[in-house]
């Protein structure tokens, strides 16, 4: 079976960090796959079950302090309230343009609303502000898959590992991006060196996640 150009480029990836795949590991029926996570997940902001109401509160009573707005669009996009949450983070860009965390979350926002050119507008911007940061490039490295321009993802992904190689986050998006591909045991691997590298990071909860549904999966097959 002629293999398509997005499993190509993750396979020469794959070559890339950790030696040949198998060949079982090669191409399977993607329409029998179970599915991976589409991107990595949002930051989070640890509150109180009542801390959206306060934040709102707050930001009803002035919509010009950064770290509530930042802090309530945050709170938003965990919860799922992507209109909200880019309302919010577009206010708290424009308080503090060059904030990193902010393009970065407003561009998590943008993504979750199909808007990746918006999406990775943020996401270029957060690199003018702190070239090479590792979660700004992996979040656009997301989006580009997301967008199928899988050669500019992976390029991304290189570099991100080629400066940071305990990029947890970086280790995700391949897994992703390995999942989609077929290549269903790097997968796995990729997302066992998220949970090493960071545990107790929301990107880990997922691989755990999604490698127990691959494993299960592999087992059937």
């Amino acid at each position: 079976m002629k293999l398509s150009r997005p499993v190509l480029l993750v396979a020469c990836l794959a070559l890339v960090l950790a030696g040949p795949a198998r060949a079982a590991d090669t191409k399977q029926a993607i329409t029998s796959a179970p599915k991976a996570a589409a991107a990595a997940p949002a930051a989070k902001v640890a509150a109180a079950p009542d801390s959206m109401a306060l934040l709102e509160k707050s930001v009803a009573k002035d919509s010009t302090n950064f770290d509530n707005l930042y802090r309530l669009g945050v709170v938003y996009l965990d919860r799922d309230r992507v209109p909200e949450a880019t309302r919010v983070l577009e206010r708290a860009v424009k308080v503090k343009p060059r904030d990193l965390k902010a393009l970065v979350n407003l561009g998590a926002a943008y993504d979750a609303a199909g808007k990746p050119g918006d999406a990775q507008t943020c996401y270029s911007r957060a690199l003018e502000v702190s070239p090479g940061d590792s979660v700004a490039m992996c979040r656009m490295a997301s989006s580009l898959y997301a967008q199928q321009n899988y050669a500019k993802a992976m390029d991304v992904l290189r570099q991100v590992i080629s400066g940071r190689p305990n990029s947890h986050c970086a280790y995700f998006t391949l897994g992703v991006a390995f999942a989609d591909a077929g290549l269903y045991r790097d997968a796995i691997r990729m997302w066992n060196r998220v949970v090493e590298l960071a545990p107790e990071s929301p990107e880990a909860i997922s691989a755990r996640e999604s490698m127990d549904v691959l494993t299960r999966y592999l087992k059937g097959q």
